[in-house]
């Protein structure tokens, strides 16, 4: 009965997908978006029509989908870096995570929460959506410069992020008393490092191999292989294996001569896992959850955003990039989840007396900045004229 169910929801699930998938065709809003609201509306803070398994087979999907983003995002930024625009990309990530964690912190810190929750929130601010911004920019058709530096900050984003949250985590564990700082520093390293050395050992046999186990174009097998099984390590060796897929991505780029055809393999396939992703992490969002979060998640959510504002604005000033991404690249990061999420349940792991309130907080972020933040980025890409507008193929 069980496998029954679940081919049911499955195929259903992606039917609805491709019918909501239409309607938005119609409407102003991102089929991101859409895809959320549905699947909070068939969720248990819904009309609560999913069978109880949901609830197991999310984290399984949402880490495959995130394995193709990360692997297609490391080519990316690969590209993009090396590129006339490089400069500008590294710039401003830098500058978009380091104030966006310095107003959070701050501010949370001004309004009287406590330092170590502030900083386990500054932490997760940093991060931002890698999956919704990029369908955002695939379902509008953006192309220009401005997309190509928010590409490349979104990729380069979470692996500042990533770095930037293990740090504040080890301040936390030595204000906190829950440990030793020297202990949350190793399990910042070690997830950051311990991945880096995982897409580097994965990316040189994939990038001298792929296309050449079978002669001519890869197969999707091939590509497919590679990436679940870093994805696979990645958990067992418990490092990050978002951050782990961008650098195997990364190294096929810059080490194979046909490096452009795993990619294409990979991009024909990741968007029935994106439609199942969307939906179930709708479906997760719990109304209860963002209620009980109060001021705080107000507040985070409000500091968040001026963050991103003057982070983006202030790196793009530095880096000397157009006006059109000073003013507008803030408001096309603001989405967040994925990455978000986990930073939070490591968080609540080693601080189970915050781990009720951090998660409540993530959560009802979530509900924001993902059922607003692609709305809000398809806006800004329509303001700088490098996205279609609805009704001409997008």
């Amino acid at each position: 009965m069980q496998i029954s169910t679940f081919l049911i929801t499955l195929g259903g699930l992606l039917l609805a997908g491709l019918a909501v998938e239409a309607i938005g065709r119609h409407t102003p809003l991102p089929r991101v978006t859409l895809l959320l609201a549905f699947g909070f509306a068939i969720g248990p803070s819904g009309w609560d029509m999913l069978p109880d398994i949901h609830g197991r087979w999310f984290p399984l999907v949402a880490d495959m989908a995130l394995l193709m983003i990360g692997f297609l995002l490391g080519e990316q930024l690969v590209r993009l870096l090396s590129g006339r625009l490089g400069r500008v990309i590294l710039t401003v990530s830098v500058f978009d995570v380091i104030l966006t964690a310095l107003v959070v912190l701050g501010g949370l810190w001004l309004l009287g929460v406590p330092l170590v929750t502030a900083l386990l929130l500054a932490g997760i601010a940093a991060a931002t959506a890698p999956a919704a911004t990029t369908d955002v920019i695939e379902e509008s058709g953006a192309k220009g410069p401005f997309t190509s530096v928010l590409v490349g900050v979104v990729a380069i984003d979470d692996a500042w992020g990533m770095i930037l949250f293990s740090l504040l985590l080890a301040a936390a564990l030595v204000l906190g008393g829950n440990g030793s700082g020297l202990d949350g520093l190793w399990l910042g390293l070690y997830d950051v490092g311990g991945a880096l050395l995982l897409g580097l050992c994965l990316g040189v046999p994939m990038a001298y191999l792929t296309g050449r186990i079978r002669p001519g174009q890869p197969t999707l097998a091939e590509a497919l292989g590679f990436v679940f099984l870093c994805g696979g390590l990645a958990e067992w060796l418990q490092v990050s294996f978002l951050l782990a897929a961008m650098v195997m991505g990364a190294v096929v780029y810059r080490l194979a001569s046909h490096h452009l055809r795993p990619f294409h393999e990979i991009e024909h396939i990741d968007w029935p896992f994106k439609i199942l992703f969307f939906i179930l992490a709708g479906a997760s969002l719990h109304l209860e959850s963002l209620l009980d979060a109060s001021y705080i998640a107000g507040a985070y959510i409000l500091l968040r955003i001026l963050g991103k504002l003057a982070g983006a604005a202030t790196g793009g000033y530095i880096g000397k990039a157009d006006r059109s991404v000073r003013r507008w690249l803030g408001p096309a990061l603001l989405p967040q989840a994925g990455v978000a999420m986990g930073m939070a349940l490591v968080a609540s792991q080693r601080f189970p007396e915050l781990s009720e309130s951090i998660l409540a907080i993530a959560i009802g972020a979530t509900v924001f900045f993902e059922l607003l933040g692609p709305v809000i980025t398809r806006y800004a890409l329509g303001q700088v004229g490098e996205g279609r507008k609805r009704g001409t193929g997008g």
